[in-house]
């Protein structure tokens, strides 16, 4: 199957990109410790985001057979999230967690006030497992 893919110039974008309101990024909504809505995932238990002089944080911990497995905290790429939320643009991130045996590219963005995490996760171990993908939603804990 061929496509034939249009290259876009930047006078072509959409011109809510080149606002000031989406130049700013605003993650606050997404600070904090968030919680699994899924008490039962064998997922992703708990996420932690941080920011501290302009770099973003991500300390995720997953289900394990004897309690929470913490993942190394890793820097965030924030995105401009151009859907407002409560009426004010705020940010996306991704997230490539590397484990020697697998990547978890991660993505998070607040919807409605709910943290929505979708992960793509690759096995590099030559066990011939299957790379597959989840998502999960999380509340912010007060």
């Amino acid at each position: 199957m061929n496509q034939s893919l249009q290259f876009k110039q930047t006078s072509h974008l959409d011109p809510e990109l080149s606002k000031p309101a989406v130049g700013s990024l605003n993650a606050d909504k997404l600070m904090g410790r968030w919680l699994n809505t899924n008490k039962e995932t064998r997922g992703v238990a708990e996420i932690l985001i941080t920011e501290n002089d302009g770099q973003f944080m991500v300390a995720v911990f997953g289900v394990g057979p004897e309690g929470l497995i913490a993942w190394p905290p890793t820097p965030a790429k924030a995105f401009a999230n151009l859907e407002e939320e409560a009426g004010q643009r705020t940010v996306a991130f991704a997230v490539t967690f590397d484990f020697d045996f697998m990547t978890a590219e991660t993505y998070l963005r607040v919807n409605k006030g709910v943290l929505v995490i979708v992960l793509f996760n690759t096995f590099r171990d030559g066990s011939g497992r299957s790379n597959y993908v989840t998502r999960e939603f999380f509340y912010r804990q007060e």
